[in-house]
Protein backbone atom coordinates (compact mmCIF):
# COMPACT_ATOMS: atom_id res chain seq x y z
CA UNK A 1 0.00 0.00 0.00
CA UNK A 2 1.17 3.12 -1.06
CA UNK A 3 1.08 5.62 1.84
CA UNK A 4 2.60 9.49 2.17
CA UNK A 5 6.30 7.85 2.66
CA UNK A 6 6.48 6.47 -0.59
CA UNK A 7 5.95 10.07 -2.40
CA UNK A 8 8.73 11.76 -2.98
CA UNK A 9 8.66 15.84 -2.12
CA UNK A 10 10.14 18.85 -4.23
CA UNK A 11 13.58 18.51 -5.13
CA UNK A 12 14.03 14.48 -5.85
CA UNK A 13 15.02 13.79 -9.43
CA UNK A 14 12.35 11.74 -10.44
CA UNK A 15 9.89 15.00 -10.63
CA UNK A 16 12.11 16.76 -13.07
CA UNK A 17 12.47 13.67 -15.42
CA UNK A 18 10.74 12.99 -18.72
CA UNK A 19 9.62 9.74 -17.90
CA UNK A 20 9.94 6.34 -20.13
CA UNK A 21 6.67 4.93 -21.94
CA UNK A 22 5.52 1.91 -20.85
CA UNK A 23 6.02 -0.87 -22.85
CA UNK A 24 3.01 -3.26 -24.24
CA UNK A 25 1.22 -5.23 -23.53
CA UNK A 26 1.52 -4.18 -20.10
CA UNK A 27 3.54 -5.66 -17.26
CA UNK A 28 2.17 -7.62 -14.19
CA UNK A 29 4.33 -5.12 -12.50
CA UNK A 30 3.22 -2.06 -13.99
CA UNK A 31 -0.51 -3.03 -14.05
CA UNK A 32 0.73 -3.26 -10.07
CA UNK A 33 2.03 0.19 -10.10
CA UNK A 34 -1.14 1.92 -11.65
CA UNK A 35 -3.12 -0.40 -9.32
CA UNK A 36 -1.93 0.63 -6.19
CA UNK A 37 -1.86 4.15 -7.27
CA UNK A 38 -5.37 4.06 -7.83
CA UNK A 39 -5.73 2.61 -4.63
CA UNK A 40 -3.76 5.35 -2.84
CA UNK A 41 -6.41 7.54 -4.09
CA UNK A 42 -9.61 6.07 -2.88
CA UNK A 43 -7.52 5.65 0.40
CA UNK A 44 -6.94 9.19 1.01
CA UNK A 45 -10.43 10.29 -0.11
CA UNK A 46 -11.50 7.80 2.99
CA UNK A 47 -11.68 10.01 6.07
CA UNK A 48 -11.26 6.86 8.13
CA UNK A 49 -8.47 5.12 6.16
CA UNK A 50 -6.52 8.91 5.50
CA UNK A 51 -6.85 9.06 9.35
CA UNK A 52 -5.28 5.77 9.72
CA UNK A 53 -2.24 6.15 7.66
CA UNK A 54 -2.02 9.70 7.75
CA UNK A 55 -2.74 10.22 4.02
CA UNK A 56 -3.09 13.67 2.33
CA UNK A 57 -6.27 13.64 0.32
CA UNK A 58 -5.03 13.42 -3.65
CA UNK A 59 -7.33 13.02 -6.98
CA UNK A 60 -4.19 12.70 -8.94
CA UNK A 61 -0.95 10.83 -8.52
CA UNK A 62 1.71 9.79 -11.40
CA UNK A 63 4.40 7.54 -11.14
CA UNK A 64 7.64 10.01 -10.93
CA UNK A 65 5.80 11.06 -7.60
CA UNK A 66 6.57 7.51 -6.18
CA UNK A 67 9.58 7.09 -7.93
CA UNK A 68 9.05 5.25 -10.82
CA UNK A 69 9.98 7.04 -13.91
CA UNK A 70 7.13 5.94 -16.44
CA UNK A 71 4.08 7.10 -17.78
CA UNK A 72 1.64 5.77 -15.53
CA UNK A 73 -0.74 8.44 -14.12
CA UNK A 74 -4.04 7.74 -11.91
CA UNK A 75 -7.18 9.83 -11.32
CA UNK A 76 -10.17 9.51 -8.77
CA UNK A 77 -12.27 12.26 -8.89
CA UNK A 78 -16.14 13.95 -9.55
CA UNK A 79 -16.72 15.75 -12.39
CA UNK A 80 -19.08 18.88 -12.60
CA UNK A 81 -21.91 16.39 -12.53
CA UNK A 82 -21.68 14.38 -9.57
CA UNK A 83 -20.03 11.86 -11.77
CA UNK A 84 -16.79 9.73 -10.55
CA UNK A 85 -13.77 9.59 -13.13
CA UNK A 86 -11.48 7.25 -11.87
CA UNK A 87 -8.80 5.91 -14.26
CA UNK A 88 -5.41 4.54 -14.29
CA UNK A 89 -3.56 5.68 -17.92
CA UNK A 90 -0.65 4.31 -19.34
CA UNK A 91 1.49 6.40 -21.89
CA UNK A 92 -1.54 9.37 -21.51
CA UNK A 93 -0.66 12.05 -24.24
CA UNK A 94 -2.82 15.25 -24.77
CA UNK A 95 -4.08 14.92 -28.74
CA UNK A 96 -6.04 18.08 -28.66
CA UNK A 97 -7.26 21.19 -26.64
CA UNK A 98 -9.78 23.72 -26.42
CA UNK A 99 -8.95 27.31 -27.41
CA UNK A 100 -10.45 28.33 -23.91
CA UNK A 101 -8.20 28.04 -21.07
CA UNK A 102 -9.24 28.36 -17.50
CA UNK A 103 -7.39 28.12 -13.75
CA UNK A 104 -8.71 26.86 -10.46
CA UNK A 105 -9.81 29.85 -7.90
CA UNK A 106 -7.96 28.31 -5.15
CA UNK A 107 -4.77 27.57 -7.13
CA UNK A 108 -3.05 23.70 -7.30
CA UNK A 109 -1.65 21.81 -4.60
CA UNK A 110 0.47 18.79 -5.19
CA UNK A 111 1.16 16.09 -2.86
CA UNK A 112 4.30 16.18 -3.94
CA UNK A 113 4.79 19.56 -2.68
CA UNK A 114 4.06 20.62 0.94
CA UNK A 115 4.09 23.84 0.90
CA UNK A 116 1.12 26.62 -0.51
CA UNK A 117 2.35 27.83 -3.51
CA UNK A 118 0.09 30.93 -4.57
CA UNK A 119 -1.03 32.01 -7.71
CA UNK A 120 -3.51 30.92 -10.87
CA UNK A 121 -1.93 27.81 -13.06
CA UNK A 122 -3.51 28.44 -16.46
CA UNK A 123 -4.55 25.27 -18.49
CA UNK A 124 -6.49 24.12 -21.11
CA UNK A 125 -10.76 24.27 -20.38
CA UNK A 126 -10.96 21.15 -22.22
CA UNK A 127 -8.68 18.37 -23.22
CA UNK A 128 -8.93 14.71 -25.42
CA UNK A 129 -6.26 12.17 -23.84
CA UNK A 130 -5.21 9.25 -25.60
CA UNK A 131 -3.83 6.51 -23.42
CA UNK A 132 -3.93 2.96 -22.94
CA UNK A 133 -5.98 1.16 -20.06
CA UNK A 134 -5.23 -1.28 -17.49
CA UNK A 135 -6.17 -4.26 -20.25
CA UNK A 136 -3.50 -2.39 -22.77
CA UNK A 137 -6.54 -0.97 -24.84
CA UNK A 138 -6.39 1.93 -25.97
CA UNK A 139 -8.84 4.68 -25.24
CA UNK A 140 -9.23 8.11 -25.80
CA UNK A 141 -11.05 10.25 -23.51
CA UNK A 142 -12.59 13.98 -23.03
CA UNK A 143 -12.17 15.84 -19.82
CA UNK A 144 -13.55 19.14 -19.23
CA UNK A 145 -12.97 21.84 -15.96
CA UNK A 146 -11.85 20.19 -12.83
CA UNK A 147 -10.82 17.20 -14.22
CA UNK A 148 -9.01 18.49 -17.04
CA UNK A 149 -7.16 20.47 -14.89
CA UNK A 150 -6.28 17.23 -12.84
CA UNK A 151 -5.33 14.95 -16.14
CA UNK A 152 -2.85 17.96 -17.44
CA UNK A 153 -1.13 18.25 -14.06
CA UNK A 154 -0.49 14.65 -13.88
CA UNK A 155 0.84 14.54 -17.69
CA UNK A 156 2.72 17.23 -16.57
CA UNK A 157 4.56 14.99 -14.08
CA UNK A 158 5.30 12.19 -16.37
CA UNK A 159 7.28 15.12 -18.50
CA UNK A 160 8.89 16.99 -15.26
CA UNK A 161 7.23 19.83 -15.12
CA UNK A 162 5.68 20.71 -11.69
CA UNK A 163 2.62 23.18 -11.20
CA UNK A 164 4.49 25.97 -10.08
CA UNK A 165 6.27 26.43 -13.38
CA UNK A 166 2.90 27.84 -14.63
CA UNK A 167 2.59 30.22 -12.37
CA UNK A 168 4.13 33.85 -13.90
CA UNK A 169 7.01 35.19 -11.38
CA UNK A 170 6.43 38.61 -11.86
CA UNK A 171 2.42 38.81 -10.91
CA UNK A 172 1.19 35.23 -9.79
CA UNK A 173 -2.77 36.11 -10.12
CA UNK A 174 -2.30 37.81 -13.55
CA UNK A 175 -5.23 36.51 -16.40
CA UNK A 176 -5.89 37.29 -19.40
CA UNK A 177 -9.75 38.61 -19.48
CA UNK A 178 -10.25 35.26 -21.77
CA UNK A 179 -9.36 33.04 -19.00
CA UNK A 180 -12.39 31.68 -16.71
CA UNK A 181 -11.67 30.51 -13.24
CA UNK A 182 -13.59 27.64 -12.17
CA UNK A 183 -14.21 27.45 -8.11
Amino acid sequence: MITMKDIVREGHPSLRVKAKDVNLPLSAEDIKIGNDMLTFLKNSQDEEIAEKYELRAGIGIAAPQIAVEKRIIALHLLDDRERLISHVLYNPKIVSHSVEDACLAGGEGCLSVDRDVPGYVVRHMRVTVSAFDINSKPVKLRFKGYPAMCVQHEIDHINGIMFYDHINDKDPYELKDTVTVID
